[in-house]
């Protein structure tokens, strides 16, 4: 998730109840745990936004927060408050690891039992370069064949900006760098100023949605063969990362492969997955 940068000039006043106000909110609608000391980096990305919007103080922020039916402002506080730091082939291990052998024993699995149905979720997309490197390596492993496939990838995010630009498929040269010249050449294309545009028949592929992952219940209507859910559990307290790895469970299919952060972990107290390699777990086939 990209980070904004802390206001120039002094620091808008705020009392500790209206930091454990807004704390308390956050922490029970995105998951996101602050501590103290994180009070002055939230006072610094929020006060542009509070005096923009002509509140005076945290307090009548706060309360309008909880007034606004749209969730328009929540979504606005979400955007300030979360880091969008990304680029394509991040943690590269897991893209190898992907490629070579869980897809593969996956669609093997599938083919096996006649069905062609495969169903990946990348949960905290951000701007999605995630999401088009996992299709693009679809694309490179069932070629020709992957027109006989109902897959493409979901993608989800909080933050309605970010959604916007991952569907845009637009990225700068610095974001591309580490990919393989052979996946830009055949799924990019310049389009001036130093950008790259995703071909439409990739951009197609991917369904760009706003979740929330605090969900209490996850409406999905048939479960995930692979979830990626990468460096975002690091923003979550023990209690809510071992509720959210539950839901992830429940709508996984049994062999199903749960991705995770290299800064993460599922603990070695849970029972649900078992440990792949660094941050990769699967559900236990049964």
């Amino acid at each position: 998730m990209q980070s904004t940068e802390v206001e120039s000039g002094a620091l808008m006043p705020i009392s500790d109840e209206e930091f454990s106000l807004l704390r308390n909110l956050i922490h029970q609608r995105f998951g996101i745990n602050l501590s103290d000391q994180k009070k002055s980096l939230l006072v610094g990305r929020l006060q542009k936004l509070l005096r923009h919007s002509g509140h005076a103080t945290f307090k009548d922020y706060y309360e309008a927060l909880l007034n606004d039916q749209s969730e328009q402002k929540l979504g606005q506080l979400v955007d300030r408050i979360s880091t969008n730091h990304t680029y394509f082939n991040r943690e590269k291990a897991h893209f190898d690891f992907f490629a070579q052998s869980v897809l593969p024993e996956v669609a093997n699995r599938l083919r096996r039992a006649g069905d062609m149905d495969l169903r990946i979720w990348c949960a905290g997309c951000s701007t999605g370069e995630e999401a088009y490197m996992l299709l693009m390596l679809m694309h490179e492993y069932f070629g020709q064949e992957y027109q006989r496939w109902n897959c493409g990838i979901l993608a989800t995010d909080i933050s309605s900006r970010v959604l916007g630009l991952a569907e845009q498929g637009v990225y700068p040269e610095d974001k591309i760098a580490m990919l393989p010249e052979t996946l830009k050449k055949k799924y990019l294309q310049p389009v001036g100023g130093g950008q790259y545009a995703f071909q439409e028949r990739l951009r197609k592929e991917a369904t760009f949605r706003r979740f929330n992952l605090m969900n209490e219940r996850f409406p999905f209507r048939k479960p995930f063969h692979i979830i990626f859910c990468r460096n975002v559990m690091i923003y979550f307290d023990a209690p809510t990362r071992w509720a959210l790895i539950n839901r992830f469970h429940q709508v996984m299919q049994p062999g199903g492969y749960l991705f995770i952060g290299h800064s993460e972990t599922l603990g070695r107290q849970q029972n649900l997955f078992k440990y792949v390699m660094p941050a990769v777990y699967q559900k236990e086939l049964g």
